[in-house]
């Protein structure tokens, strides 16, 4: 935060600045104010390394990548939107462990002509989604590129076993956790230029994951997790090939809101549970669980899980769209 010891390097901006104009120290100086630092910080930004202090229990780590037109779109989204996404698909990878996010750190390349204030504003939205878990943004780098690319790795907790893909077994049952087909809504809406239903395509630029969901997962015994970042049926394979199992998914107990049936209708008449089966970017979680266990609230049961393999949606293999892939 900016004191009047530290004043914000932003605050002389002139409108329009591009990082050449206000370059690379200024700059950095700028981005390490907008991240404060908890309790687990005992060194941040600023040295060669972060330090941190390490609790009992299981530190958990993961890394991820967003590219600038394959993972998001400068004129669909603004840049504290794209500043929420990059956090939250992070901190849901810890979600899903059944931990809590606690530190991370940014590698951002851009190019010199960028608007210095866009990525000021990339990282307040990404500060105001840590700051959800309690999470500090601890080191990073900055460099020159012909295109924005965010590299971001987060560490985090878990005060129980984490909860891994490979758990699930024949008897248990598969739940839900999180809005899911949202994002997948408003990408379909925003890749034919419109922007309503707006539900939809604020739901693409700023996913809400379930971040109680994964702890209370796991304390209440689920047997595997996933979060979804890719597709629902994609997940559900990875749990599935994982643990060595056949998963089932019953269609009718997914949650297919009404702006997603408005969406199917305007593009044709197309099915609206498909968003829900296929769509990524929300981070819902999917977990198994013994059958008699006590699902924690929020927490739904959409299918089952058998001996066997593979994936199937109300007993028959679905062709067609079971989520995104890369490559």
């Amino acid at each position: 935060m900016a004191t009047d010891q530290h004043p914000d390097p932003a605050a002389a901006l002139e409108p329009g600045a591009t990082l050449g104009d206000i370059g690379e120290f200024a700059l950095i100086s700028a981005l390490t104010q907008r991240f404060p630092q908890g309790e687990q910080v005992l060194i941040g930004p600023g040295d060669d390394a972060a330090v941190l202090r390490v609790r009992t229990g299981h530190v958990v780590v993961s890394t991820d990548l967003m590219v600038e037109g394959r993972h998001f779109r400068r004129d669909w989204a603004s840049a504290a939107d794209v500043g929420h996404r990059a956090a939250a698909q992070n901190i849901s990878d810890i979600n899903a462990m059944g931990g809590t996010a606690t530190s991370l750190t940014i590698g951002i390349a851009a190019p010199v002509d960028l608007e210095a204030q866009w990525l000021l504003d990339f990282a307040q939205g990404f500060a105001d989604e840590c700051a959800l878990v309690g999470a500090s943004v601890v080191g990073g780098d900055l460099t020159r590129g012909d295109q924005v690319v965010v590299a971001v790795t987060v560490l985090g907790a878990c005060t129980v076993a984490p909860v891994v893909r490979s758990g699930a077994g024949p008897g248990d049952v598969l739940a839900v956790a999180g809005r899911q087909g949202w994002a997948a809504g408003g990408l379909a809406v925003l890749g034919r230029g419109f922007r309503s239903p707006r539900v939809l395509v604020e739901a693409y630029r700023r996913p809400e994951p379930p971040y109680a969901a994964g702890p209370a997962a796991a304390d209440a015994g689920a047997t595997s997790m996933i979060d979804v970042s890719d597709g629902l049926l994609s997940e559900v394979a990875h749990l599935a090939t994982a643990s060595g199992v056949r998963i089932d998914v019953r269609s009718a107990d997914l949650e297919v809101p009404e702006p997603l049936h408005a969406v199917a209708a305007a593009l044709g008449g197309v099915d609206p549970v498909g968003f829900v089966l296929s769509g990524g970017d929300d981070h819902a979680l999917l977990a198994t669980f013994p059958a008699d266990a006590d699902l924690p609230e929020g927490w739904a049961v959409i299918g089952s899980v058998a001996e066997g393999e593979g994936v199937t949606v109300d007993g028959a293999v679905r062709t067609g769209d079971t989520g995104w892939t890369h490559f």
